[in-house]
């Protein structure tokens, strides 16, 4: 085995956060799959890949640093849209624990819209600088657009790999609109290991890494010693909005990842007049899957 070979590949991983919440959200709510991307799989993935592709032990493979970029609002906008800043603070606790530093700008609101800016300038200045202190090897970006093929020139000439994983995608709402993520062509074209991770996880034929991996495990809830918790359908429950879409939501079941509901499966109540954090009845049903979801939704009111 040549010297370098057997020096070890110092990585450095960099998400664009925005971006990545909307490819989780399509697996959690528009795939098959029907789960979120795991953070620890992603990690696990990159180290795999990046030993194949520079013929390297596994374990020669390291991430030694990661970073997660996005906008955030604020403590009180947050607290007033439901369970928001519980589940912000959530994902928090996983980046901590899987040891993803977190940098976080102010979500401005412009005339009437949110909006994020500056992340993507401040991503590329840190991944960079960084990356001159701390001699990464390769840089991974989990990112789409363009704004990043400056920061992939300037890694070359540092000598340093950059990995893309990104996500192609198209699917349609509930209410037959056409929704989809495209990548920017030109930075497919000028990263050293380009990754369309759509293939990766549509395929599944990695003997050694199981795409399940790449996937937070669902599990049933167990209280104690109990049995998990079966879905009984047609049963009436009453819980929380977890989250509002165009014309469609989630409601908070801790039994399953979220129940879906569409605003046709409302009864006696509005859809606009819906906000998260509402308390609903409703039916637990299925769907053509087989999967569990909300039917006969109703607000109460307070």
């Amino acid at each position: 085995m040549s010297d370098s070979q057997q020096k070890l590949t110092r990585i450095g991983v960099f998400y664009d956060g925005n971006y990545f919440l909307h490819v989780s959200n399509y697996y959690a709510y528009h795939h098959e799959r029907r789960s979120r991307l795991s953070i620890a799989g992603l990690h696990e993935f990159v180290r795999h890949r990046i030993a194949e592709e520079e013929k390297k032990d596994f374990h020669l493979c390291q991430i030694v640093d990661a970073h997660y970029f996005r906008g955030r609002l604020s403590a009180q906008e947050a607290s007033a849209e439901g369970n928001r800043l519980y589940y912000d603070r959530l994902f928090d606790d996983i980046l901590m624990m899987e040891g993803v530093t977190t940098h976080y700008l102010p979500v401005r609101t412009v005339q009437g819209y949110r909006q994020e800016r500056g992340i993507d300038v401040w991503m590329a200045l840190e991944a960079f600088e960084l990356t001159l202190h701390k001699q990464f090897d390769v840089v991974i970006l989990i990112a789409s657009d363009s704004d990043f093929v400056p920061l992939v020139r300037k890694l070359h000439t540092l000598g340093v790999r950059a990995m893309l994983l990104a996500w192609d995608y198209e699917y349609y709402d509930e209410e037959g609109r056409r929704r989809s993520t495209v990548t920017s062509q030109y930075l497919w074209e000028e990263v050293t290991y380009p990754i369309a991770m759509q293939n990766v996880i549509d395929d599944d034929n990695d003997e050694l890494f199981p795409v399940t991996r790449l996937f937070v495990e669902r599990k049933k809830v167990i209280v104690g010693d109990e049995e998990p918790v079966e879905i009984a359908e047609g049963e009436s429950k009453t819980s929380t909005i977890y989250s509002l879409k165009d014309g469609y939501g989630f409601i908070s079941f801790p039994q399953t990842n979220n129940l879906f509901f569409h605003y046709s499966f409302l009864v006696d109540t509005d859809f606009n007049d819906l906000r998260e954090g509402d308390t609903v009845e409703f039916t637990l049903s299925k769907n053509e899957k087989g999967d569990p979801i909300a039917r006969n939704v109703k607000l109460i009111r307070p």
